[in-house]
This record gives C-alpha cells, sequence and structure tokens, in this order.
C-alpha cells in the first residue's frame, strides 16, 4: 500500500480537484479511525469512532467552514464502524453484535442496548455495516473471513435480516465477499450495496461492483465475480456464474469502495448535474502494482436507475509519487444538501460543498 502521510492544510485541501464551481474544508480533525456516519436528531452528524470505540456528535461552528466541535455521545462500544438512526434510536454496527441506544434531541443517549450478539468477529474483513431496510428491519452485512475460500459459517460473505428488536434472524443474501457499504435507494426503496472483490487475479480483475440486493439473491463469491467472471480456484465446475445476481455497476478493480450515499432529487445545494447521483467513497488498493483509488467518484442516476458509468468527483489524495494524504472511508449527505466524507486514515471528516451567490 502506498506510504500515507499527513501534510493536511488547516482549513481548505488545494491538493484535491473538484469539478469547477465546489470547494472542501476540513469540518473536524482529531477522530480516531472514523468510519461511517449518519444524519442524528437536529441535522447533527454522528461518526462511528472507529478507534475510540464510540459514537461522537460534530457540533457545527458558524459559518459553516469552521472546523466543527466533537462531543462523545456513546461510548464503551467495540469496533463500531456502521451507523443509522431510525425511530427515535440509533443503529450500531459492532465487531461481533449490532447494537441500539436511543437519542434524543438533546443528543443524550439511553443505555446500550445490544439486540443481535454472536455474529462472527475479526477475519479478514472485520467490519459489520447495519442498516434500516424500507420494510423496518434490520439488515446485517458481514464479510468474508478470507480472501477467497468456501466459508464454513453462514453469517460470512452475506446480508442477515432481522425484525427492529433483533429477532428472527435469517439470511437474505449470499455470495458477498465484502458487502460494506449498504443504504436505501429513495427513488425504488431498493438496497444497493458496495461490494470488494477478491484480489491476486491481476490488476484489473475483478473490477468492484455495486448490487441491488435481492431475498435470497446468489451474488457468486467465490465461484463467480462481477457476475459473469470465473474464479480460477473455485469455479472450475460447469456454469460456476449460473444464477448469479448482474452487478448494477461495476468499477476499477481493487479501488475498495466503502460508503455509499444518494443524492436526493429534493437536495438543490449541488448544481443539477450533481443530484440524482450516488457517490462512492474508495478506500483505495493496496496491493496493486500502480495504485488506485483513494477517491470520491458519482454514479449519474435517472429515476434511481444507473444512468452511466462511475466519474472521478474528488480525487488527488493519491499523489503521483505513489503517496497518500487521505482515505476516503464514508460519504453521507448533509441536511442542507453538501456532502461529508471521513477519512479514516488521517482521522479527519471533509465538508464539499458548492459555492454559489451567497455561499462562500
Amino acid at each position: 500500500m502506498p506510504t500515507a502521510t499527513s501534510n493536511l492544510p488547516a482549513s481548505s485541501l488545494p491538493g484535491i480537484q473538484l469539478p469547477p464551481g465546489f470547494q472542501i474544508s476540513v469540518y473536524a480533525r482529531g477522530l480516531n479511525t472514523p468510519r461511517f456516519m449518519t444524519i442524528g436528531p437536529n441535522g447533527v452528524l454522528l461518526v462511528a469512532n472507529r478507534g475510540s470505540n464510540s459514537v461522537v456528535a460534530l457540533l457545527p461552528g458558524s459559518p459553516p467552514t469552521q472546523v466543527a466541535k466533537s462531543n462523545t455521545v456513546v461510548s464503551d462500544l467495540h469496533d463500531p464502524t456502521s451507523l443509522d438512526m431510525d425511530g427515535g434510536y440509533l443503529y450500531i454496527g459492532e465487531g461481533s453484535s449490532i447494537a441500539r441506544v436511543q437519542l434524543g434531541n438533546d443528543l443524550h443517549a439511553g443505555s446500550v442496548e445490544r439486540i443481535i450478539t454472536g455474529l462472527p468477529d475479526g477475519g479478514q474483513h472485520a467490519t459489520r455495516t447495519v442498516l434500516i431496510g424500507p420494510d423496518n428491519h434490520i439488515y446485517v452485512s458481514i464479510g468474508s473471513d478470507c480472501n477467497v475460500c468456501q466459508e464454513s459459517n453462514p453469517y460470512r460473505a452475506a446480508v442477515w435480516v432481522y425484525n427492529l428488536d433483533g429477532s428472527h434472524g435469517r439470511l437474505y443474501a449470499k455470495g458477498l465477499r465484502n458487502a460494506v457499504g449498504m443504504q436505501v435507494n429513495p427513488w425504488n426503496k431498493q438496497i444497493w450495496v458496495t461490494n470488494n472483490g477478491r484480489d491476486y487475479m491481476g490488476d484489473d480483475t475483478p473490477p468492484e461492483t455495486v448490487y441491488t440486493l435481492t431475498d435470497q439473491g446468489d451474488y457468486g463469491w467465490p465461484r463467480c465475480h462481477a457476475g459473469d467472471i470465473p474464479d480460477p480456484q473455485f469455479g472450475q465446475g460447469a456454469n460456476p456464474c449460473q444464477g448469479v445476481q448482474k452487478p448494477l455497476v461495476t468499477m476499477q478493480a481493487h479501488s475498495a469502495p466503502l460508503g455509499l450515499a444518494f443524492y436526493p432529487s429534493n437536495a438543490t445545494q449541488f448544481p443539477e448535474q450533481y443530484r440524482n447521483n450516488l457517490y462512492i467513497a474508495f478506500h483505495g488498493s493496496w496491493n496493486r502494482s500502480v495504485p488506485t483509488g483513494y477517491k470520491v467518484v458519482r454514479v449519474p442516476l435517472k429515476d434511481g436507475k444507473v444512468a452511466g458509468p462511475a466519474e472521478d468527483f474528488a480525487t488527488g489524495w493519491l499523489q503521483g509519487n505513489g503517496s497518500v494524504t487521505g482515505r476516503p472511508a464514508g460519504v453521507t449527505v448533509a441536511p442542507d444538501g453538501s456532502l461529508f466524507v471521513s477519512d479514516d486514515t488521517h482521522n479527519v471528516i471533509y465538508h464539499i460543498w458548492y459555492r454559489y451567490l451567497g455561499h462562500t
């Protein structure tokens, strides 16, 4: 993996390239391995502060580009990496469980209640992504324990679904090597996921993918990748890709897509061509001969359907000499339509907005 450096400017990031009219600043610093985010009560940004086993609320300064103040709202967690807010509860994806806490408008949190326990802990892919689906069920994504293998644990490389109280869990989708990002498409209410492909099949194979989840869907891993690429070791049988779900989007191999966020049509902070888009954080490669990723891309949508390939949106964290000044992990649309991006290597949250008359 390229060498990480820490030369982050105090308030702006002139090395980051954005489309004309967009600006980026450091919104919060001094965090500890911040991963996924969600919008909490009164529009406050909540962050899974993985390295501190906590959830923090970021209270904005004034003007909006001023560095935010951090306030711990939940502590004593176990490897928290993902968050979702629903019905007054904050749901937290931990290393081997899903927890929830009641969170009031004053950001006072109740006691931590672990409603799903006994999930496989650790492994090659140790994060657990939680999402409240449009059907008011809990969806939990758990990555594989290996690069490529036959898993013995049915919880691995899969998405499971539960009642809101954590009961009656069942396998929902399988064959997803590491579906880290998981969000509801606001147009059609489908659940879309980013999926990280296997390593050691070359610099450009297999591609990274975005899928829509279907009940009892088979996504192919380990025998088939990206819908139509047989695995050289596990795909030797007849028709290894038969019945496998096809990806909605394919992207550069080894980019490591993590968080994703839909930019809804009713958000107006961005110009029109940047609305109705899917934004994806690329964490970046670690074993590609020429590094790739370390950026935020956008996928244009029309009526909630993919309308074109992924395009660069925010780049420049990967330097020409191979050094890295940041690793995007999570991405979230703010209540005002601007964008937050977490960086779990340099422990900051970035703020991206479009500068128009009256907004500086």
